[in-house]
């Protein structure tokens, strides 16, 4: 059974970054894809970011340029860079696993994190 802890949440001005992670464990599988998604007050959760066993990238149109997504193999952890945050990336945002498969393809996605609270102001 997956397992995925995230971390980095917080507050931040209009234009700061912050950088969030999510440490996995319990992986059984050969393939997989790792997600980033968010869900803000009042709106369904949507993907913003992914990024399969061989480190292809996969982002929303509303975070290209600004987020990457990245992986340490070493550490089972992977990290949601955010720069240039506005407050519309006011959200909880959330880790997800599946196994394998068309990374950006969010609706496949069945292993959750409990989510980190992300406030831009």
């Amino acid at each position: 059974h997956v397992q995925l802890v995230e971390s980095g949440g917080g507050s931040v001005q209009a234009g700061g970054s912050l950088r969030l992670s999510c440490a996995a464990s319990g992986y059984t599988y050969s393939s997989y894809c790792m997600g980033w998604f968010h869900q803000a007050p009042g709106k369904e959760r949507e993907g913003v970011a992914a990024i399969d066993s061989d480190g292809s990238t996969s982002y929303a149109d509303s975070v290209k340029g600004r987020f990457t997504i990245s992986k340490d193999n070493a550490k089972n952890t992977v990290y949601l860079e955010m720069n240039s945050l506005k407050s519309d990336d006011t959200a909880i945002y959330y880790c997800a696993a599946k196994s394998g498969g068309n990374c950006g393809d969010w609706a496949q996605y069945d292993n959750w994190g409990q989510g980190t609270q992300v406030t831009v102001s």
